[in-house]
């Protein structure tokens, strides 16, 4: 099986909710209003409570309230609430997935924390718009769930290479299946019709200098995963895998050095909080 074919009719296979397929749709005409995505939106009330408490959050910090969608699509931008609500709806579309092909809440924690830490890295660069290297973050490990989804059988093969072998999980990937997750990822969000920034940043997370397009997206999500790995090797839980070091490369094309991380940490922590509450839904177990 090729990433195309693990792709192909995925729309269909995993059932995304009908307004999030509808959302994509009405972004295809640019003649479509804030006013109109508001409306299509609204339907979907699980879907507009955690939008809203999106971006009246501290990743936005806006100075007044946002009541109503039509109001958030104005003042964030189309682009971004594309992202945002295939964010919204992923966490339930995969709710599914067998707690021992993949631990979802680890899953979702990384995630977060990834899109906490790449907003910050993104400030660091003074990226305009920075927010979306959160929704970037959060979707980076995406290509796992579709692999975990369609492919337990052979996910569980490469947990357990993993506890035998020294080696990152994209590479473990690459043995079994001949990709890993980015390239699934990736393409998963192509077929989606994601802004190609958000595309290239997934797909090239661990490989940012092989990115021909969109490098500053890709290097940013590199630097926030290995981060965010460094922080979790320090909680007690067993995360199975080896922690990618930053590559020189990044750091080149983000003309930044290791001297953010600890200040980082520092601010990421109370963002964290904040954004996990609001990204894994109540029905989710305590960690």
């Amino acid at each position: 099986m090729t990433p195309e074919d693990l792709v192909s009719g995925v729309i269909r296979l995993v059932s995304l909710p009908e307004v999030c397929i509808r959302v994509n749709e009405m972004l295809e005409d640019q003649r479509t209003t804030a006013q109109e995505l508001g409306t299509v939106i609204s339907r979907d009330t699980g879907l507009t409570a955690r939008l809203l408490k999106i971006v009246n959050s501290s990743f936005y910090g806006f100075p007044s309230k946002i009541e109503t969608v039509s109001r958030a699509v104005t003042v964030i931008g189309l682009r971004e609430l594309r992202g945002l609500v295939l964010a919204a709806s992923a966490v339930e579309t995969f709710s599914k997935i067998p707690s021992d092909v993949l631990n979802r809440i680890l899953f979702w924690r990384h995630s977060v924390y990834t899109g906490v830490v790449g907003q910050l890295v993104a400030q660091e660069c003074n990226i305009l718009h920075g927010e979306r290297l959160f929704v970037a973050g959060l979707l980076h490990d995406i290509g796992k769930l579709l692999i975990s989804y369609r492919m337990p059988e052979q996910s569980l093969k490469v947990k357990e290479t993993l506890k035998q072998e020294k080696l990152f999980d994209y590479e473990a990937e690459r043995e079994e299946f001949g990709f890993d997750h980015a390239d699934v990822g990736g393409l998963l969000l192509k077929e989606w019709r994601m802004p190609p920034s958000l595309c290239d940043a997934v797909k090239y997370h661990h490989t940012p200098q092989l990115a021909e397009d969109n490098r500053i997206e890709a290097a940013i999500v590199h630097v926030a995963n290995s981060i965010t790995g460094m922080a979790e090797k320090g909680l007690d839980v067993d995360l199975e895998i080896m922690v990618q070091p930053v590559e020189n490369e990044a750091w080149e094309i983000l003309g930044l050095d290791e001297s953010i991380i600890e200040p980082i940490y520092q601010r990421a922590g109370p963002v964290f909080a904040d954004a996990l509450d609001i990204v894994l839904p109540k029905t989710y177990p305590a960690f």
